[in-house]
């Protein structure tokens, strides 16, 4: 089956052809780095990331650029709110990006530019577009003419004579028309200010991410993603700005995650559900925020709610008691060399189809917990046969395999307390065999109360003792 993207700017699925054969160009829209991100930023930095490790997964070398805003209206506020200079702002901030992202399991892109260090390259795209006649200045502003590019509105499906002024774009009654919007800001006073052409001032927006995102993978690449808050006018206007700059087609394949809600509700400060990821992480385990996205396909809308967040969290928990209790089955078992089961073998396959179309890790997900179905059908067996621990070894590597683009089992805080949780839990579980061999029945039962109580419920088969997280 071949990999198909839904591609935002032709509405439909496309099978994906790279530019150059075996290599792919991507690029994802980075913070804005004033605060800390919220839950909902979180969502394209964790499945892009996902997408990005299974393109490589599947063999391709991609290359991942990730901008980071470090000049912007947003930032200059906060520094005057807090008394900082703009540059503190933005190292702190970006800082506190990568340590949260580190924590989400989110691996570092290849490159990372920051808009401060590519201002250079954005006077020279701005100069072009008003060489080609594309900008014109305005007392040391300068602003692209919306109305001499054909094509704007391709990517949202807006027609120019319908659009009104968007969040991000600023009304000036000095415009030839009220879409028009800036390439270059006149510093005011008390800014940062660049030398330019036109004055000291500073670039907008929408320019730094054409430019960064040409200087790294080329005029014209294969995957741009975002938030489908990004399409207009950012995204729009990204397109302008490069096809106009270069003559070139800019992207290829436009990939858009959905919404976010917090409990059915627009997420905003003034409802009092406005929700930093640090702050979720303060709650839930990193591989918990994770797997809730993973369980919904990223283009959908998503709810976020104390239901939802706990429902994977006990997903989680059913893969990692499910992995426990295969160890424990498997012990003092030899793999032996045979043939790969059918059965495993078709889980699999069907889990790369459904990843393989527009990355549907809702029906990937739903491909692993069959095979956590499959293993704990096994370990109910009275007898568990020396084939049934080699499907189970299948399992376990399976479920690991896919575990190198999905993230959800190796997060730190997991890591550290598993081990330690799995040791002492062993230690008790073995010597209460040991009481039950020596038919101790009232200091067996001691234990298994004892554990139930602190969460832990103990089952009894024949050929081992399982356990799981009540």
């Amino acid at each position: 089956m071949a990999l198909k993207i839904f591609n935002t700017i032709t509405k439909k699925k496309e099978e994906f052809k790279p530019i150059e054969p075996g290599k792919i160009k991507m690029y994802l829209c980075g913070p804005t780095v004033y605060n800390y991100f919220h839950i909902g930023n979180a969502r394209p930095l964790i499945m892009f990331d996902v997408f990005r490790r299974y393109l490589k997964y599947r063999g391709f070398d991609v290359r991942f650029v990730v901008n980071i805003t470090d000049i912007d209206d947003k930032i200059i506020k906060k520094a005057n709110e807090e008394k900082l200079s703009i540059s503190d702002v933005a190292a702190k901030f970006t800082q506190a990006y990568f340590d949260d992202t580190d924590k989400l399991c989110i691996e570092r892109p290849d490159i990372s530019p920051r808009a401060t260090d590519h201002v250079n390259d954005m006077i020279k795209t701005i100069q072009k577009l008003i060489d080609h006649g594309f900008a014109y200045q305005l007392n040391g502003d300068v602003y692209f003419e919306v109305g001499k590019f054909n094509n704007y509105g391709k990517l949202s499906g807006k027609k120019i004579d319908e659009l009104q002024s968007g969040a991000r774009v600023e009304i000036d009654e000095r415009k030839k028309a009220p879409l028009d919007f800036a390439l270059w800001k006149t510093a005011k006073p008390g800014e940062p200010y660049w030398e330019s052409p036109w004055g000291q001032g500073r670039p907008g927006w929408h320019i730094e991410c054409s430019v960064m995102s040409i200087k790294y993978l080329g005029e014209t690449f294969d995957i741009h993603a975002g938030g489908t808050d990004l399409v207009f006018p950012h995204h729009e206007n990204e397109i302008a700005q490069a096809e106009c700059a270069t003559g070139k087609k800019f992207v290829n394949y436009w990939m858009h995650n959905g919404f976010l809600n917090i409990e059915g509700e627009k997420m905003s400060k003034s409802l009092g559900n406005f929700f930093t990821a640090r702050e979720v992480m303060e709650k839930y385990k990193p591989e918990v925020i994770r797997m809730f996205f993973l369980l919904k396909h990223y283009r959908s809308p998503i709810n976020f709610s104390e239901q939802r967040i706990q429902e994977s969290q006990q997903s989680l928990e059913r893969i990692y008691s499910t992995l426990r209790n295969i160890d424990i089955a498997l012990q003092n078992f030899e793999k032996s060399e045979g043939p790969t089961s059918n059965t495993i073998a078709s889980m699999k396959q069907e889990f790369i189809e459904a990843m393989d179309d527009d990355f549907n890790t809702a029906l990937a997900m739903a491909k692993i917990f069959d095979l956590v179905k499959e293993a704990n059908l096994i370990m109910l067996k009275e007898d568990i046969g020396d084939s049934d621990k080699q499907i189970l070894i299948e399992i376990k590597n399976t479920i690991f395999e896919f575990n190198t683009f999905l993230g959800i089992l190796f997060g730190e805080q997991r890591a550290v307390s598993e081990v330690n949780e799995d040791i002492y839990l062993k230690i008790l579980i073995d010597i209460r065999e040991k009481l039950r061999e020596q038919k101790n029945w009232e200091l067996a039962d001691i234990i298994r109360n004892r554990l139930k109580e602190a969460g832990i419920e103990l089952e009894d088969r024949k050929n081992l003792t399982v356990w799981k997280k009540n």
